[in-house]
């Protein structure tokens, strides 16, 4: 079923065309649907904070340029393809940037759509599912448009911060967290970190203990989210900081979620996956060495003998999108906490510097196409 088209046959979108030069704001095609696919009017999205980093090639994202990137939206429905059975036309809906390819169930390839590939086989998935949000439309399949439900539009920026809480929720997931249990969220002061202790909470952890190096960013965590939360300043020291994560706990730590930055230390992240309790289980989503620093060393007798469940997690499960949906509408995660700093399209470039100095895990910044 196809939408009216507001601007003809060409779309205004931000384009990076080689990295580390400005985005520039130009007109390109307008997406043509195909079967198994959905064009959205993109009304939200966020600029990432370390979005800078990716456009200067400092993170070494596997990008075909030129693109118009920008991981994820929130935005209304324009057009689907005759297999779609549930949407329709105007339908609010979150672009899900999380990509898999659709011919191999159990190993299929993904991307980041308009923000990264995992590989070669990816890049070949991305040069069809090219561009991300950060644009006026935006073509996505049928399964990444996931409706979220009537909102105003002068929601849209807020419902934006959705992005941020999938993917702590991916590993807490995976290490299947349980009502009633204590959670360890290592990185809490950044973006996702912080958004993972919410999120926790919201499954229900009785304690979330929040480690981080910045003490005011810590405190603020635990004026918003109350006695449950429980800090921990890092100090460094991988045996002083394990000691001080176990005592803070009070009691065993069923589940650590490291969600530490690249910048981190291998020993950082070590200190809070051996405070695990003996079946205990630990999803690692952080960047710890994938910028060339330290390899992650853990002791083989130590896992074994202590029956610890260390899992490996990317992103989130498709079902994982509806299921936030459901947490955000129960108001068990809330999105009225975040400071939101809004930019038009034109400005672009002013909006990545924004959000690169303003990193805050309570700050958003978001473009309007």
């Amino acid at each position: 079923m196809l939408g009216a088209h507001k601007r003809g046959y060409l779309m205004k979108a931000a384009v990076l065309k080689a990295f580390g030069s400005p985005l520039s704001v130009e007109t390109l095609p307008d997406p043509v649907l195909g079967t198994g696919e959905v064009i959205v009017d993109i009304v939200a999205t966020s600029v990432l904070n370390y979005s800078n980093e990716v456009f200067s090639g400092e993170r070494k994202y596997l990008l075909d340029l030129p693109v118009a990137p920008g991981p994820g939206g929130i935005g209304r429905v324009r057009a689907f393809g005759p297999d779609a059975t549930h949407l329709n036309v105007g339908d609010w809906v979150y672009c899900d940037p999380t990509v898999r390819s659709r011919d191999d169930v159990r190993l299929p390839d993904m991307i980041l759509q308009g923000w990264t590939a995992l590989g070669a086989a990816g890049l070949r998935l991305q040069k069809h599912f090219r561009h991300g949000s950060w644009a006026e439309q935006m073509l996505l399949p049928t399964e990444n448009a996931i409706r979220i439900g009537d909102i105003d539009e002068a929601e849209a920026p807020s419902w934006c911060k959705i992005g941020s809480f999938l993917v702590p929720y991916g590993g807490l997931l995976a290490a299947r967290v349980q009502a009633g249990e204590t959670v360890l969220v290592n990185g809490a002061t950044g973006n996702f970190g912080s958004a993972g202790v919410a999120v926790a909470l919201a499954m229900g952890a009785v304690s979330v203990i929040a480690t981080g190096r910045n003490e005011a960013a810590l405190a603020d965590l635990a004026r918003r989210f109350g006695p449950r939360v429980r800090t921990v300043k890092m100090s460094g020291d991988e045996e002083n900081d394990r000691k001080a994560m176990r005592q803070t706990a009070a009691r065993p730590i069923d589940c650590v979620l490291d969600i530490l930055p690249p910048a981190a230390s291998p020993a950082s992240a070590r200190a809070a996956i051996m405070a695990v309790r003996p079946y205990g289980r630990v999803a690692l989503m952080g960047g710890v060495g994938l910028q060339g620093g330290g390899v992650l060393e853990l002791p083989y007798a130590w896992i074994m003998r202590n029956g610890v469940t260390i899992i490996g997690q990317w992103m989130y499960p498709p079902e994982a999108v509806s299921r936030m949906v459901d947490l955000i509408r129960s108001g068990l995660v809330r999105l009225d906490q975040y400071d939101i700093a809004l930019f038009d399209l034109d400005q672009v470039n002013e909006a990545v510097a924004h959000a690169a100095a303003h990193a805050g895990p309570f700050q958003m910044t978001v473009l309007r196409p």
